[in-house]
């Protein structure tokens, strides 16, 4: 692994490059530190839904995607170097399933509302597709392992789920989109 940083302002990235963890230097418009960038950001993201009430095992399950988000940025920043273990993957489909399983099925589109920590899970939501794209934009300029892209995958639809489940926590819903389809069907019951 590369070196860690002792001190911030390095001053190196004033050329508009930044390094690697393999001590190679990039354009800071490059692939790879977009999707380092957009993994850090949804990770920032989280860290606020974390300063939310949320229930502990949603909190422990947010903390240890944090290290795992980690672990995918330090994959990132060292092309060929395996951080993000396959077990990952497999945690947040055993969560899916878990969380899915204590709620209704949806009846429409929902909105990204609620409570204001379901509205930041649907903002991790959304950072987790954008760090996605760029990692499925990097694996087509170079050769990657699929876990990355996989995980931010199955991440974005975990923190979905998440939604839901922290509008429910004292007692809310989902706030459904206004669709004319839901709407006819309203009236005939």
């Amino acid at each position: 692994m590369g070196n860690r940083l002792t001190q911030i302002a390095t001053r190196t990235g004033d050329d508009g490059t930044t390094g690697l963890g393999n001590n190679t230097r990039v354009s800071k418009n490059s692939g790879r530190p977009h999707a380092m960038g957009d993994v850090d950001e949804l990770n920032s993201h989280i860290g606020l839904l974390l300063c939310e009430p949320l229930p502990q095992d949603v909190r422990e399950l947010l903390i240890d995607v944090q290290h795992q988000l980690f672990n995918l940025g330090g994959e990132l920043s060292i092309p060929g170097f395996t951080l993000l273990k396959d077990d990952a993957l497999a945690q947040l489909d055993q969560q899916l399933a878990h969380y899915n399983a204590q709620l209704p099925r949806l009846q429409e589109f929902i909105l990204p509302a609620g409570t204001r920590a379901a509205a930041q899970a649907h903002v991790c939501r959304t950072v987790a597709r954008r760090a996605e794209r760029a990692v499925v934009a990097l694996q087509e300029a170079e050769d990657m392992r699929a876990a990355p892209r996989q995980y931010l995958n199955r991440l974005s639809d975990l923190l979905f789920v998440l939604s839901r489940v922290l509008n429910r926590m004292d007692g809310g819903d989902d706030v459904y989109w206004k669709s004319e389809r839901l709407a006819r069907q309203n009236a005939t019951e």
